[in-house]
């Protein structure tokens, strides 16, 4: 799944440099499911004092899937959604998907959910073809 992206912002682009928050509303009309699912973990991570916040519910679609995907496989648009929404995302499977406040980078809690001892544990057989 690629970015949908406008006339006007490939034209800034080949010109040089655009604004992140123009390539921002890009991902958001791109992958809308992996945006707002994104979205939400911010929110509810800055709303409260937990350490991540985390979602486990598998998307409804592979439309969905795959916009989750792209979204955190591509180094830009993984950035350029932690820059916007003041988080750090992790990622487990075809679905887990953390957000940590930045600063907990280099902490246990992250070191722990990135570990590749939580990377086997969190391994299903209904996720093997996700």
């Amino acid at each position: 799944m690629s970015l949908d992206v406008s006339p006007k912002l490939l034209l800034e682009a080949e010109a040089g440099d655009i604004r992140e928050e123009d390539f921002v509303d890009t991902i958001r009309a791109s992958l809308p499911y992996a945006y707002d699912l994104i979205a939400g973990l911010a929110a509810e991570l800055h709303a409260g004092i937990s350490e991540f916040t985390d979602n486990q519910t598998p998307p409804p679609s592979e439309q969905e899937r795959g916009q989750l995907l792209r979204a955190l496989a591509g180094d830009a648009i993984r950035g350029s959604l932690e820059r916007h929404f003041g988080v750090t995302l992790a990622f487990q499977n075809c679905h887990r998907v953390a957000a940590f406040r930045p600063a907990a980078r280099g902490g246990s809690t992250y070191a722990r959910f990135t570990s590749t001892r939580a990377q086997v544990l969190n391994q299903s057989a209904e996720l093997r073809d996700c």
